[in-house]
């Protein structure tokens, strides 16, 4: 008899040119899910000698980041799914390695819910196949004496009841009685397991292509728009631009004030204080038309933005008001003679309240009107913090090395403040006031003029002088740019921010202003969580 009778006839193998991977195309956006990097098409492109076109460069520029993303997206979409169609759920342990090693059989620690097939030998003869796992070898015969061992993989086979009948019916009384019926089958194939799909790729990758991908943020680079803003100064202690709850933007043009209406864009002119009295300061109370002005000659005016008439005129500085800044009924004033006043509108005195820290000009100061603490930065380069109308400072930060102007209350988190310094500080730095502990700090590369917080997400951003004069959007607290905005040709120094958060109006020294649209809409508006029950809704 021959030794080979046994053996199973041996298929001629077919040779293929395709890959065994065939996803799925139903469904799914192979551009975003199988986009892999295309920097061989870029050298490709760049090595050809072509001059590019200003208009390409241009497209280029705008699309390269959201291009970018896409790509990194994509790339590390394949990787995941490439890992679990090599490895699914199954790692091999390093017992399993040291037992490789040794000659014994490994085992293997995994997570896959497919039962392994019984190691049972086919006839139970020796020398036949033994029918295990994916991963086990065919037995051996020892006392073969270098007989030809056979190698021959069978094929997966599908569960199936062993002496069962998969139509028997029972009826539900007999269905529930304590006694079970032999006839009942204890257990019934899965329809949906993955031994069934005809797909070849698994069930956890068809989840993973089937999956919502997240939508990537484009922040565009260009300004939705851009005003004339003649004679705007060129000076990093002036704060010139102010956007209010009116929907309202004042800006200080030498010694007049002009209004811009976001909604009509209507261009109104407030005021002309006359050629010897310069604006050197603008600020919208946070509820309300009225408006304060800062001059050359030290006065503080308030004007009404509705009947366009000025209110009263408070004095107290010798020189000029730099920093102004509102809590509710009291207006904060910092000037060139290194003083702070408290001002009550409510009432007839000019002002209630002198603070005496800083020993050069004022020129940065920020209510927190959640806790009631005010914030001021001078060119002393200190940052203190006074609680309320406290004359005793509460803390005092010298870590900056230039003016501190740049100052931004945390809205979503209480007690944290950001600051920026000056041309040869160049960081922004992040402070816990509840405790008066540094918290971080990161170098932009250039001056700091400006800093504001989004309303809708813990974002902000920052507005930049010597030598990049850009406008970036950073995310907090690992501070990574989430964009990059260039377009003003001199020191962006003016930043303010619409009533509902999400743009932004930039002012430099070019005489220009240019509106960006750079944060997302509140998840929460206030327009929807209006409700009938409200009572404050009656009131007439």
């Amino acid at each position: 008899m021959r030794d080979d009778i046994f053996t199973s006839p041996r298929k001629k193998r077919i040779k293929t040119g395709g890959d065994r991977f065939i996803p799925s195309r139903e469904g799914v956006d192979l551009l975003a899910a199988f986009n892999l990097d295309n920097s061989d098409a870029t050298r490709r492109g760049s090595g050809s000698g072509s001059p590019a076109t200003a208009t390409s460069a241009t497209s280029t520029s705008t699309t390269s980041d959201s291009r970018t993303q896409k790509v990194e997206e994509a790339n590390r979409n394949f990787s995941n799914l490439l890992r679990m169609e090599l490895f699914g759920d199954t790692v091999p342990s390093a017992i399993a390695t040291v037992q490789e090693l040794a000659g014994e059989q490994p085992v293997y620690t995994t997570r896959c819910k497919t039962p392994p097939r019984s190691s049972t030998p086919i006839g139970g003869a020796p020398g036949t196949v033994t029918r295990g796992s994916r991963g086990d070898t065919p037995a051996s015969n020892p006392g073969s004496g270098g007989s030809e061992r056979s190698h021959l993989i069978p094929p997966p086979s599908t569960p199936k009841s062993q002496n069962r009948s998969l139509f028997t019916y029972m009826s539900p009384s007999q269905r529930s009685s304590s006694t079970p019926s032999s006839r009942t089958p204890s257990r019934r194939p899965d329809p949906n397991h993955e031994i069934y799909s005809l797909s070849p790729v698994r069930f956890d990758s068809q989840r993973l292509l089937t999956s919502p991908q997240r939508k990537n943020r484009t922040i565009s680079k260009v300004p939705y728009k851009v005003l004339d803003a003649p004679e705007l100064q060129d000076d990093f202690y002036l704060n010139l631009v102010d956007w209010g709850s009116g929907n309202k933007l004042a800006v200080g043009l030498n010694h007049c004030v002009y209004l811009w209406s976001a909604g009509t864009g209507k261009v109104t002119k407030l005021c002309d204080l006359g050629a010897g009295d310069p604006v050197t300061s603008v600020s919208w109370i946070q509820r309300g038309s009225h408006v304060a002005l800062g001059t050359t000659k030290g006065l503080v005016h308030i004007w009404d933005a509705e009947t366009q008439k000025k209110t009263r005129t408070m004095t107290g500085h010798t020189n000029r008001v730099g920093a102004l800044a509102w809590n509710d009924s009291i207006l904060s004033s910092g000037s060139r003679d290194r003083l702070i006043y408290h001002r009550d509108v409510r009432i007839p005195e000019h002002h209630i309240k002198c603070l005496r820290a800083h020993r050069q000009e004022v020129c940065g100061l920020k209510w927190n009107c959640e806790d009631g603490q005010l914030a001021s930065g001078g060119n002393d380069n200190k940052l203190i913090i006074w609680d309320g109308l406290s004359e005793t400072p509460l803390h005092k930060f010298s870590q900056h090395t230039a003016a501190v102007k740049a100052i931004a209350w945390n809205p979503h988190q209480r007690g944290v403040l950001g600051s920026g310094g000056g041309t040869q500080d160049r960081t922004i730095k992040f402070w816990n006031t509840l405790v008066g502990r540094q918290l971080s700090e990161i170098d932009t590369g250039s001056q700091v003029c400006n800093l504001a917080w989004s309303k809708t997400s813990n974002e902000l951003v920052s507005t930049h002088g010597y030598s990049e004069n850009q406008v970036v959007v950073w995310k907090y607290p690992n501070m990574s740019q989430v964009a990059s905005l260039t377009g003003h040709t001199y020191r962006v120094l003016y930043l303010a921010m619409s009533p509902d958060g999400q743009n932004i109006v930039t002012g430099a020294g070019d005489e220009t202003l240019r509106f960006w649209n750079v944060f997302g809409k509140s998840k929460f508006d206030e327009n929807k969580r209006l409700s009938v029950l409200d009572p404050t809704l009656k009131i007439r």
